[in-house]
């Protein structure tokens, strides 16, 4: 479903990036290039990175500024797959969704964040 959101609003603006992780029940055990054909078996169209750890003391930087800026519900610790951050166009999250949170969810914040323009960069 995330492909599909994709399609309909890359032309907007819509970027997605993938992540893989195996810190959640071994569930991307795979190596980075069997991820990548996996994906390109499911017809993802979006970005898809190599494993990054999202948790614990190795955990992407990019986690760390994520979690930073949306916290958590109890703990601020990425729980299980699939649990995605909503950003603006400048890169600054505006909101963190569960696995489970609906698409249509989604799509209602992500048409409020691709209405707003990127900020202007002051020229140095």
């Amino acid at each position: 479903m995330l492909n599909e959101l994709y399609k309909k609003h890359k032309e907007s603006g819509l970027e997605v990036l993938a992540f893989p992780c195996n810190q959640f029940g071994a569930q991307e055990a795979g190596t980075n290039e069997e991820i990548q054909d996996f994906a390109k078996s499911l017809g993802v169209e979006f970005r898809v990175f190599q494993k990054v750890d999202v948790n614990g003391s190795k955990q992407h930087p990019l986690f760390d500024y994520l979690k930073e800026e949306q916290k958590g519900f109890v703990t601020d610790g990425i729980k299980w797959n699939f649990s995605m951050f909503l950003t603006d166009r400048d890169g600054v999250p505006v909101k963190r969704y569960s696995p489970g949170t609906k698409i249509e969810v989604i799509e209602k914040d992500l048409l409020e964040v691709l209405e707003k323009p990127a900020t202007p960069h002051a020229s140095k």
